[in-house]
């Protein structure tokens, strides 16, 4: 089923938008360069014909498959991978892009949705499957699917009420895509009815859980922490976490930790903005607040004087989370919110804080919230205070750790469910 002609028009009218953004975000012209040629062509050439295709959006998305890619690229098949972002496409590089998978393995950016472009990209690449990751369904990337007789499944998907809204609103669009998909694999019950509820046939539609619950810390960066913790002293520091955050979550955040901050030297707090571009801003906020701050883009170590650390890198989250004692996961505290991936600092057994908006990740965090597994603030003055309070009292830290490992070795076994699915299509 053909793209309708609006659907086409409306990208047109919309792509000089569309590269300025990219122009806007871009740090330099080199940068800009190749990513305007990896989403408007003349397309890179393959590494490998005949790749598993993995569009994953963003740093999210790319954790939650990586479990997934690493199985396939473990059992010699060539794996490519688009991106939306350009921290997703960083993370899926510092992920996969060395030994011993490096000549499997190719990372570029999502061509823009558009018939020709995306028509010229499956010319090129011929991949053999393509799998999308949890909530990216692209109109002409789907029918295109079809057209080259490429088996497209929608993989660890979740669908939240304020998308399937959105989704309802132009609803035959929606349908096409859904009849154009070979197999939907969601998260949880509610994805599935709303998916149905949309037009997904039910035969081709199932719930296998969440592969994000199948994570675990790759060693190369447990190794990383260890060495980080000898070279620069932090055996008696006291560390937060403030992971993927937004504006103005730093900024409120430490305005609440300061009085802590100036009354204990050894804690330290960690910020990792969630978005690239803000790292210079944030800079910037931090040190209006007068606290003493070093930044790793420059190659800076903490000192023994260091109150915060703007950890301004991308695909190093394991790194940070490993050096942590408690952490607070962002993009949660703002409106409207939606949160961010809880599992990673449970996964090594951080004690995790989040606001109240995590509509992104409502069914995983409620089966949390349920049992005690992590804590949510209704603020940024509530937050800090249940930070502090993880960091001093090490007998509720430890409870509420115990709580949240019950709750991961409840839903592990879905990567296997994913693979035996997709191992169908091979």
């Amino acid at each position: 089923m053909a793209t309708p002609f609006w659907y086409n028009a409306a990208l047109t009218l919309i792509k000089p938008l569309y590269k300025w953004q990219i122009k806007k975000r871009a740090l330099n012209t080199e940068q800009l360069q190749q990513e305007c040629l990896e989403r408007f062509g003349p397309f890179q050439q393959p590494k490998n014909l005949h790749a598993l295709w993995f569009h994953v959006v963003s740093v999210g998305e790319t954790n939650a498959a990586q479990p997934l890619i690493e199985h396939y690229l473990k059992l010699g098949h060539p794996v490519l991978v688009t991106n939306t972002t350009k921290t997703g496409q960083a993370r899926a590089k510092s992920l996969f892009l060395k030994a011993p998978y490096a000549h499997l393995f190719q990372a570029v950016y999502l061509p823009a949705d558009q018939k020709h472009l995306v028509r010229d990209f499956y010319q090129q690449y011929q991949p053999k499957i393509l799998a999308l990751v949890e909530t990216e369904i692209w109109p002409n990337l789907i029918d295109q699917a079809q057209q080259f007789k490429v088996p497209c499944l929608l993989i660890n998907a979740r669908l939240s009420e304020k998308s399937a809204k959105g989704y309802a609103k132009v609803q035959g669009l929606t349908q096409g895509m859904l009849k154009g998909l070979e197999r939907l694999l969601a998260q949880d019950q509610a994805t599935l009815d709303r998916y149905r509820n949309l037009g997904m046939d039910t035969h081709k539609s199932q719930v296998l859980g969440s592969i994000k619950f199948d994570i675990h810390a790759p060693e190369s960066f447990m190794q990383k922490a260890q060495q980080l913790q000898q070279d620069w002293d932090l055996s008696a520091r006291q560390i937060i976490t403030l992971a993927s955050t937004h504006a103005p979550e730093e900024q409120k955040l430490l305005t609440a930790l300061k009085p802590d901050l100036a009354q204990h030297p050894e804690l330290l707090v960690i910020v990792v903005p969630r978005h690239p571009e803000r790292f210079d801003e944030v800079f910037q906020s931090i040190q209006s607040l007068n606290l003493s701050i070093q930044r790793r883009s420059l190659g800076q170590k903490i000192e023994t004087d260091t109150q915060v650390y703007l950890a301004d890198s991308m695909g190093e989250m394991w790194l940070w989370y490993a050096l942590s004692q408690v952490c607070f996961v962002g993009g949660s505290l703002n409106e409207p919110g939606g949160g961010h991936n809880i599992l990673e600092p449970i996964a090594l057994n951080v004690p995790t804080v989040l606001g109240k908006n995590y509509f992104n990740f409502q069914t995983i965090v409620d089966e949390f919230v349920a049992v005690g597994g992590v804590q949510v603030a209704d603020d940024a003055d509530q937050a800090a205070k249940v930070l502090i309070e993880l960091l001093t009292d090490q007998d509720e830290a430890k409870r509420l750790n115990i709580a949240a490992q019950q709750i991961m070795q409840k839903n592990t076994g879905s990567l296997a469910k994913h693979i035996s699915v997709i191992d169908q299509y091979l």
